[in-house]
């Protein structure tokens, strides 16, 4: 098995530049949030995703969280989406290029109505309760697809797929890179596993893998939020129309640049707003 490795010299940062146009020009990221008292995990994750470059990012909140996410955001828009059926009309809008949806999103009949939809979106990231939701109902499992981006931690991926994570916990070397590229053949899209060691999997056998460790060690990301975070710079990046391998690997390298950037101190609503800091270190220019 051939693993690339993630690094500065290795990541094409010309996708990250922009060229002048509209709005849209730059993609419409659509992030979903859970209902009241659950919709900080959501938001940054739209945050993120407007800060690496996106557009337009729209936050979706059922009706009973809006007052909520309105007193709390500003260049995000907003959209009132109970349930999978409002979703599915939303996603009509073929401006939408981008979807995030988990973080906080919860457990129920609501959520799990809201992934099916979800998977209509052109491009979509599922983290943290979608995952759950998604190890739940073979449905979901079944409509997953290239252009969707599964971003697990190892106690997700063990719900997803015990076998795999169990073998991923072997003393061999890349025995966590082998588990990562079994579940993208599984589940036919983009696995992202995250930790110390994060790697990257396509369907097609494709692997990366970046090391947090050494030079690079953050143990500062250990945060509540900051997978979160990493799930909205993915789908910044793909609503852009970056594809989701090299979105996967420029947001995991960004997120821990960020960190490296900040250091000890960190919180996960830091993350974003490091960003500009961290694109000017890399020189990015107009596309």
């Amino acid at each position: 098995m051939q693993i690339s490795q993630i690094t500065r010299d290795t990541l094409d940062v010309t996708l990250l530049g922009k060229k002048p146009g509209h709005k849209y020009d730059h993609g419409h990221a659509l992030v979903l949030s859970g209902g009241p008292g659950k919709t900080g995990a959501a938001r940054m994750a739209a945050r993120g995703a407007l800060r690496i470059g996106a557009g337009a990012v729209t936050l979706g909140v059922p009706p009973a969280a809006q007052l909520e996410v309105a007193v709390q955001v500003t260049a995000m828009m907003l959209e009132r989406i109970p349930d999978g059926a409002a979703l599915a009309d939303v996603l009509k809008d073929n401006r939408i290029s981008a979807l995030c949806l988990g973080p906080a999103l919860g457990l129920g009949a609501r959520a799990a109505g809201l992934v099916k939809a979800a998977l209509a979106a052109p491009s979509v990231v599922l983290d943290a309760d979608a995952l759950t939701l998604t190890s739940q109902d073979a449905e979901i499992c079944a409509g997953l697809h290239p252009r969707c981006i599964l971003t697990p931690h190892m106690g997700e991926f063990a719900r997803l797929a015990p076998d795999l994570a169990e073998a991923a916990k072997a003393e061999r070397p890349s025995a966590k890179a082998w588990a990562a590229r079994e579940a993208a053949a599984r589940f036919g899209c983009v696995v992202l596993l995250k930790g110390p060691e994060t790697v990257i999997a396509t369907p097609e056998g494709h692997v990366r893998r970046h090391c947090a460790t050494h030079d690079r060690e953050t143990p500062w990301l250990a945060t509540a939020g900051a997978g979160d975070v990493l799930a909205g710079f993915i789908t910044g990046l793909l609503a852009r129309g970056i594809e989701p391998l090299e979105a996967a690997s420029l947001a995991t390298w960004l997120h821990a640049e960020a960190a490296l950037t900040h250091g000890p101190g960190l919180i996960a609503e830091d993350l974003p707003d490091l960003l500009p800091q961290v694109l000017r270190a890399l020189n990015v220019q107009a596309a």
